[in-house]
């Protein structure tokens, strides 16, 4: 990337020789004409107006899908090159104002230059109607009564254009010869000054991947609201394909009712259709999409989201704040959507995806390099599913590159709320066991989750005057209950809770460990309140169901 100077006369010789394009994926102009004005005032006093960003175009194809700056020629196929040398990445605004002011393109509003004794010429806005075919104010298109009000149009300043303001001096002097001289002295120095004002600008080389340039474009750009990689890359296919595609993103959370509990639906579609398409889950696959394609697989990424959605449920992984890791999202929508129906063959992937599942939750596969990884598995475990490859060759099956936790990592992994991977995964561990709540009864559910709180099975308070110093922030020690449950025991140690529901129960004692039993917890030594033989105990039934799991076996929570 290099700095450069354009002067503005010869921006607007390549706009109107059609030599720069802007990418479809920036959003339309959007500048007042207030704001426009601002703009040109500041030009016209020679003051800084910011820097442009373009890259430059080489061979026969646009490295984006293009248009043309609003009001500019639109010769040819907007996807061919023609004379196109640069696409402009930013500066879109500065350059529509330019071209659209100095050309008087503008249909309600037209600029004009006001001549003070200072010196320092201004740029107003004058807004324009039409009434019974005549175009209101009238004096503003009558050269005598602008000059009258020491105004000039401020389109006699375009370069391009050599005589207008020759003659507009003329009409404004009512044929006084010496009097338009004097008014073409006053213009021909503005006309000077903008074209030959310098607009500089960073210029990024043909050569430069479509990736980087997406990304020096997402960091540098001016825009009030910034685009994202996704607006991007969607602006893309919609224009390649014509098809309305945030609308139909949009009816991917109303085909899938439940998808957007695990995340925004915008960051499944792109991933998803990457993998199809064998390419990394990243910029840089995106960006090289097969764009029909894209469209052909629509129905079968609705489908696979379904499925997932359904296989997360059975695997009791309700919601996002639940979610170990969302990188898993992607591979297992895809892999669902391509899975043989036969009941017998799909029984057996349901049972490989669940290894997969949890051997993600439980592993570092996806803490690094994630784009990579997901492909990887994708692939192997794909080449398992129809080709009857082994699961040993699923590289996050792999025990020696991706071991599972020690009962040491277990007993320090921290407080769930943390979004910490392992956190998470040890805290759906009782949730999958069908937990139910301490003081109701009621199992956690989808319907219900997000109305549970992270409760302290030892409440803080209590460790911290009868253990000081122990940490009471681990997943060890965190179960969901009600939020009504959690505000009314927060307080209060767990064996007087404990003792306390126990009495107000007609189920007694029996029904509470019960209820602790459904979350993974031993009765008996949370009662005794023996913190350091209660983590140590939980720590090796986590090592024990983990190993469970990620074989694929059944498993329920047994104390």
């Amino acid at each position: 990337m290099e700095a450069r100077q354009r002067q503005l006369k010869d921006w607007l010789t390549k706009i109107r020789t059609r030599q720069i394009l802007l990418p479809r994926f920036q959003r339309y102009f959007t500048w007042s004409p207030n704001l426009a004005a601002d703009f040109l005032t500041s030009i016209l006093r020679d003051l800084p107006v910011g820097s442009a960003l373009a890259l430059g175009v080489g061979g026969e194809e646009l490295p984006f899908i293009s248009r043309e700056i609003l009001g500019a020629p639109a010769e040819g196929d907007p996807r061919a090159t023609d004379n196109v040398n640069e696409l402009v990445l930013d500066g879109q605004q500065r350059l529509t104002v330019l071209w659209r002011a100095l050309n008087d393109l503008y249909t309600n509003t037209t600029f004009l230059v006001e001549i003070n004794n200072e010196g320092k010429p201004e740029v107003i806005v004058k807004t324009r109607w039409t009434r019974n075919a005549t175009r209101y104010p009238v004096w503003v298109d009558d050269p005598r009564q602008c000059w009258e009000r020491k105004l000039i149009p401020l389109a006699l300043l375009n370069p391009d254009d050599e005589t207008s303001y020759q003659e507009w001096a003329d009409s404004a002097a009512e044929g006084d010869a010496a009097l338009a001289r004097g008014i073409e002295h006053t213009i021909t120095p503005l006309r000077g000054r903008l074209a030959s004002f310098n607009l500089p600008f960073l210029y990024l080389p043909p050569e430069t991947p479509k990736d980087v340039a997406v990304e020096v474009f997402i960091k540098l750009n001016t825009t009030y609201v910034s685009l994202t990689a996704f607006d991007i890359i969607v602006a893309q296919l919609e224009a390649a394909t014509g098809e309305p595609l945030h609308d139909l993103v949009g009816s991917f959370a109303f085909s899938v009712p439940r998808i957007d509990e695990y995340t925004d639906p915008r960051n499944l579609v792109l991933p998803v259709s990457a993998l199809f398409q064998e390419k990394p889950p990243n910029q840089n696959g995106y960006l090289n999409l097969d764009l029909d394609r894209f469209i052909d697989d629509w129905p079968k990424l609705v489908e696979g989201a379904k499925e997932c959605v359904e296989f997360l449920e059975e695997e009791r992984v309700f919601d996002s704040d639940r979610l170990p890791i969302e990188s898993i999202l992607a591979p297992l929508i895809a892999l669902w959507s391509e899975a043989p129906t036969h009941p017998d063959v799909r029984g057996n992937v349901r049972i490989l995806l669940k290894k997969y599942l949890w051997r993600a939750f439980f592993t570092e596969r996806y803490d690094r390099a994630v784009p990579t990884a997901v492909l990887q598995d994708y692939r192997a475990l794909k080449r398992v599913i129809h080709e009857n490859a082994p699961e040993n060759e699923v590289p996050c099956f792999d025990d020696e590159k991706y071991p599972l936790p020690t009962p040491e990592e277990i007993l320090r992994s921290r407080w769930p709320r943390y979004k910490d991977r392992l956190a998470r995964a040890i805290l759906l561990l009782s949730i999958r066991g069908g937990a139910a709540d301490i003081k109701d009864g009621s199992q956690i559910s989808p319907g219900n989750i997000r109305r549970r709180h992270y409760h302290h099975l030892f409440p803080v308070a209590w460790l911290n005057q009868n253990d000081p110093g122990k940490n009471p922030n681990l997943a060890l020690n965190c179960v969901l209950i009600n939020m009504r449950t959690n505000s009314a025991i927060s307080a209060k140690e767990p064996v007087q809770y404990l003792l306390e529901s126990a009495d107000a129960s007609d189920l007694g004692e029996a029904e509470i460990r019960q209820r602790l039993a459904s979350h993974f917890v031993n009765y008996d030594l949370v009662a005794a309140g023996d913190y350091d033989a209660y983590l140590k105990d939980h720590a090796q039934d986590v090592i024990q169901a983990v190993d469970m799991l990620c074989n694929g076996d059944s498993w329920f929570p047994q104390k």
